[in-house]
């Protein structure tokens, strides 16, 4: 959610973005301010942390001590360079005063013990250590892209190809510890790190314990307290099974957003998880439904194994990537399982927005294919029939304006057939043609590719010196987004315009949007099949998404702050406009909108930045952490430069949609 601060307290905790987005009671700390944050992290990172040389006194090898990846209870982890032969590694370093009492020098002399003996594809290889007169230094594997926590914190949610992807690689190195007799004891996405080839790695022993017979388990409590099985709380001992529903927890997490005992008070979660109650949302699979309540068991005896998890049908029925894409780290991947229907797709898709084909020359063969396309998309969405009943009782039926093809749209022949009425353009509930509503064709990609091609242009041409260009007093306005709401683990994105206006996409890739009138609500079923309901008869098929949309609006005026002085435009008469996608990275939210407006929000201090182009130039605002705004003509930038503040956040989006296009 996106406002200076909040009025009221959050209904959605943990759902809803506000000055932290990922911030909950288990999450890591909030994001450092967003000046420093605009330059990549690797660079500002070497800058907090000077450089230092490190030296075994055994072998005499020497290391420079680089950036820190990370800090827990009793050590900090430093990214070191062997000086010798430029080999990274990541370092634990445990300073002697942290250990000082025996039995924590022996937690560690444990932890290196056993980490020593591992050996495995998706274990953190451990290579050696030392240590001086002020710490114990441990050499591991070095994995570039962090963490799933991490990656977490970026995507708040992840797709289901994705979660069998990881859990997969997790699954290999727990049967892995396990036949050697080793529990984990502390399994969460902290503790799964992610290689430069992105592949999963299980990391941090710490906590790990050999396998002893039940009577001589250790019965402490130890763990993350979101991950805790009922057993460890009753203090019952550590068995392979607390392992395997600590992995349930991270399933739904990766699924669903939050883990699923998390509550604002730990007693609490620890009642919830003895009772084993928490809430399986509904935008789960019924596969992936299944497959948590059978890992959640209060009977350890009860769960499934590690082998009855791979053999679920979440695992055989469902489609699992080779390989992920690095920008997954921070965005949504574009996945696709093997399918023949996607050819088609892309025929279609070819057919209607491909720049060097003339619509109005289609072939009968590319004709039917764009009836089965539609077809399809009327069939899978929740307009599930062309025929709707209205809340008042009367049957409508969409009708048809401009037709894509030139000619009769499939659609109006589809209402007609499905219906068995003519097809009127009195009756109330319409469908338009995006002649009159969009642009041609419009994407997300090709608004991507359009942005990204004007800020590589500007920054490249732009001066080194920073500049002080002159705003525009007066400058023709634009719509952007003030207010914003992310309950993408239930339904969706919603956000509030600069002219009020309310829109919501949905999980399910349709769009809900209502005028700062109130008097018609469009719905979208792809970027250019666009319908109007007034608001008083809109469909029944529709009303729980109706009713999402109230919801959305009535929480962003009552609680939510505009994020900006900008004037608001009169959109009188004009379709709204339509958010085409979201992606949220570690740093920011990006949106793009179907008239080529591109929105970054910076998390942290809420500032922002607004590609827009309302006439023929492009226009660049620039809203600070004040909420004060300054517009430029972006052809000025090129001839002034700007703030560093600014250039930063520009360099910041042109390296997240370069990220984007090469995915």
């Amino acid at each position: 959610m996106e406002s200076a601060c909040y009025v009221q307290s959050h209904p959605f905790r943990g759902h809803l973005l506000g000055t932290d987005p990922y911030r909950s009671p288990a999450a890591a700390h909030p994001p450092k301010p967003a000046q420093d944050r605009s330059e990549p992290p690797r660079a500002q990172q070497q800058q907090q942390q000077p450089c230092r040389i490190i030296s075994d006194p055994c072998t005499g090898r020497s290391y420079s001590k680089g950036r820190l990846l990370g800090k827990g209870g009793f050590a900090r982890c430093y990214e070191m360079t062997e000086v010798s032969t430029n080999k990274l590694y990541a370092v634990k370093v445990i300073p002697h005063s942290r250990v000082a009492k025996p039995h924590q020098r022996e937690k560690i002399v444990n932890e290196i013990d056993l980490h020593k003996e591992l050996h495995h594809k998706h274990v953190v290889k451990f290579s050696h250590h030392f240590e001086d007169s002020e710490n114990i230094y441990i050499f591991l594997e070095l994995c570039s892209r962090k963490s799933l926590a991490h990656i977490w914190k970026a995507r708040h949610t992840l797709l289901e190809p994705e979660v069998r992807y990881y859990m997969k690689q997790i699954i290999s190195g727990l049967k892995y510890l396990h036949l050697r007799n080793i529990l984990h004891r502390d399994l969460k996405l902290g503790n799964f790190f992610i290689s430069e080839s992105m592949e999963l790695k299980v990391g941090d022993f710490g906590l790990a314990a050999r396998l002893e017979p039940l009577e001589q388990r250790k019965k402490t409590i130890c763990g993350t307290p979101n991950y805790l099985a009922p057993e460890v709380l009753y203090r019952q001992g550590h068995g392979p099974e607390s392992d395997v529903w600590s992995l349930g927890c991270v399933m739904y997490t990766l699924l669903c957003g939050s883990p699923p005992f998390e509550t604002s008070d730990l007693k609490e979660t620890y009642r919830c998880i003895k009772q084993v109650k928490y809430t399986l949302p509904a935008c789960l699979s019924s596969s992936a439904r299944h497959l948590i309540v059978g890992i959640l068991k209060r009977s350890p005896g009860e769960r499934l194994t590690l082998d009855q998890i791979l053999d679920h049908e979440f695992f055989t029925k469902g489609y699992t990537p080779d390989k992920l894409p690095p920008s997954s780290c921070v965005m949504t991947p574009d996945l696709h399982p093997p399918n023949p229907a996607r050819s088609l797709f892309a025929k279609v898709a070819k057919s209607l927005f491909g720049k060097n084909k003339s619509k109005t020359k289609k072939s009968s063969e590319e004709k039917d294919d764009i009836s089965k396309l539609v077809t399809g998309l009327v069939k899978t969405s929740i307009c599930r029939q062309l025929s709707y009943k209205t809340v008042d009782g009367n049957e409508i039926a969409p009708v048809s304006g401009h037709a894509l093809t030139g000619s009769s749209s499939p659609v109006e022949t589809l209402t007609e057939e499905a219906s068995g009425k003519s097809v009127s353009r009195s009756i109330r509930g319409s469908l338009v043609g995006s002649s009159d509503a969009f642009e041609d064709g419009v994407s997300a990609s090709g608004v991507m590719e359009t942005a990204l091609e004007v800020l590589k242009d500007c920054l490249s041409s732009m001066p080194t010196v920073e500049g002080k260009p002159t705003s525009l007093a007066i400058h023709e306005r634009f719509v952007w987004v003030s207010k914003w709401v992310d309950y993408s683990n239930k339904y969706g994105f919603g956000y509030q315009l600069s002219n009020r206006s309310i829109g919501v996409l949905f999980n399910n890739g349709t769009h809900m949007a209502l005028p700062a009138n109130r008097r018609n609500v469009h719905y979208n079923l792809t970027n250019s099949r666009h319908f109007v309901f007034p608001a008083a008869s809109v469909p029944e098929q529709l009303q729980g998404q109706m009713n999402i949309l109230n919801y959305f609006a009535s929480y962003m005026e009552r609680n939510l702050m505009k994020g900006g002085d900008l004037p608001c435009p009169d959109e009188e008469g004009r379709p709204p406009l339509l958010l085409l996608q979201w992606v949220k990275t570690e740093h920011a939210l990006l949106m793009l909108f179907n008239n080529g407006t591109l929105q970054v929000n910076f998390y942290n201090d809420h500032t922002k930045l607004v590609l827009s182009k309302p006439q023929d130039s492009y226009l660049l605002t620039y809203i600070n952490r004040d909420r004060n705004s300054q517009t430029f003509l972006l052809s000025s930038l090129l001839e002034t430069g700007c703030s560093l503040e600014m250039f930063h956040r520009l360099k910041y989006t042109l390296k997240l949609l370069q990220q984007k296009a090469e995915s």
